[in-house]
């Protein structure tokens, strides 16, 4: 084969890709602007000896492999693949362990799944769109894909009860792992095992959600690298910020927040103007206008309803916080105060027995019953409905100390 400029543009462009770097990335690298990155890739511009030394260290490669006279090999072993663009695994012969014990049951599967002769499992479609340019549309691209994939799989706004199980369904393997702790999860595709997506087993059940949600969008939108891990060095790729995106509009969709907003009765306008048609009268009498105040300060959306919404999605209270705001639900003021009260959050969710780490047995067995009560009852108080004689009336009824449900109070009124 003849290795001219386009195909070894097109091998470096592969490269890049693979190894999760940016144009952007590659640019500065290189201190060039990042159109000299993509003439490079399209074939409109040489690339120096110098340059590609440089571009091979970035992108973990080999020189000699963008110039072999044979295809670059398409059966490397997943693992192998895994480890390049991963070298972190390298250091520490536990996760190496249960990372490849993982690829071995994915293996097995394909195996008995051709001897069942049941069709070979594709995966989910692909959604082909243009690399973001910034990040706001990176976040357009998340959300908008993660409302066509709800309808798709005919989900609407409902809750998405079991991530991993949603995945598998797709025709994706999914399990929780042993990953570095620095590591939230990783996408791998490989001929061999198809598409794989494991999270780490280590962190909270609800970062896991979001993580499972974050790698099905790399398996969606970026298919085309071979491996995808999610870190914190490259958050700010824009590949991360859009499967961000994704995962919080496709765990807490519009309408189906909008629907828990109207159950607790928060977050809608000051003041309502409501028309009824009437068939009787002139066409200028036919409407009838009214208008609805409801309470001062009943519709704000205070730590405690980020705090159920959160606990309802299962989510992060910083996610739900951050969807409320990207949904225009909150002002970037009150976006930022309730980030603020993050920890009265926790304390919030431990109080009523809410949180994932409290030992199973430990829990009430009414405690769901327990948490609608205790809402109910610090809204009303801070609402200045009730007393607070009558608020430690409820704690008793609750078994919650009386100081503990005063302090939700506090934590609801942000004082």
């Amino acid at each position: 084969m003849n290795i001219n400029q386009a195909i070894l543009a097109q091998r470096l462009k592969e490269a890049r890709e693979s190894s999760q770097v940016t144009q952007e990335q590659a640019a500065e690298v290189l201190g060039v602007q990042r159109t000299a990155i993509a003439h490079i890739e399209a074939g409109n511009r040489s690339v120096s000896t110098l340059e590609l030394v440089e571009l091979a260290k970035l992108y973990r490669r080999d020189i000699a492999s963008f110039f072999s006279e044979s295809e670059p090999r398409s059966e490397e072993d997943a693992l192998l693949a895994l480890y390049r663009v991963a070298p972190v695994f390298s250091d520490d012969p536990h996760i190496q362990e249960s990372v490849s014990k993982c690829i071995e049951i994915c293996l097995q599967g394909m195996e008995l799944e051709k001897i069942l002769d049941m069709s070979r499992r594709s995966g989910p479609p692909a959604y082909t769109l243009q690399s973001p340019r910034n990040a706001a549309e990176a976040i357009q691209q998340g959300e908008r894909v993660a409302s066509e994939e709800r309808k798709r799989i005919c989900i609407g706004d409902s809750q998405v009860s079991d991530m991993a199980d949603l995945i598998t369904n797709q025709g994706v393997w999914a399990s929780g792992v042993e990953l570095p702790d620095e590591m939230s999860g990783l996408f791998l595709r490989h001929q061999s095992i198809g598409m794989v997506i494991l999270v780490n087993y280590s962190h909270h059940r609800n970062r896991k959600r979001f993580s499972y949600a974050h790698e099905y969008a790399h398996c969606l939108l970026d298919r085309n690298q071979s491996v995808s891990i999610t870190i914190p060095d490259n958050q700010n790729n824009l590949s991360e910020v859009r499967a961000n995106a994704f995962a919080a509009a496709f765990l807490m969709p519009e309408g189906g927040v909008s629907a828990y907003l109207n159950t607790l009765d928060k977050g809608g306008p000051s003041r309502q103007t409501l028309h009824v048609y009437t068939p009787a009268g002139t066409l200028t009498e036919n409407a009838l206008e009214k208008q609805r105040r409801p309470t001062p300060g009943s519709q704000k959306i205070v730590c405690q309803d980020v705090v159920q919404l959160a606990h309802h999605f299962g989510v992060s209270y910083a996610a739900a916080v951050y969807r409320l705001k990207n949904l225009g639900r909150i002002t970037q003021g009150e976006c930022t105060a309730l980030i603020n009260d993050e920890p009265h959050a926790a304390m919030y969710l431990k109080v009523l027995q809410l949180t994932d780490d409290a030992v199973p047995n430990e829990r009430g067995p009414d405690r769901h019953l327990v948490n609608q009560v205790a809402y109910l009852a610090v809204e009303a108080f801070r609402r200045g409905e009730i007393s607070r004689g009558k608020l430690l009336d409820v704690s008793q009824s609750l078994g919650i100390e009386g100081n503990q449900l005063v302090g939700l109070v506090k934590i609801a009124s942000n004082e």
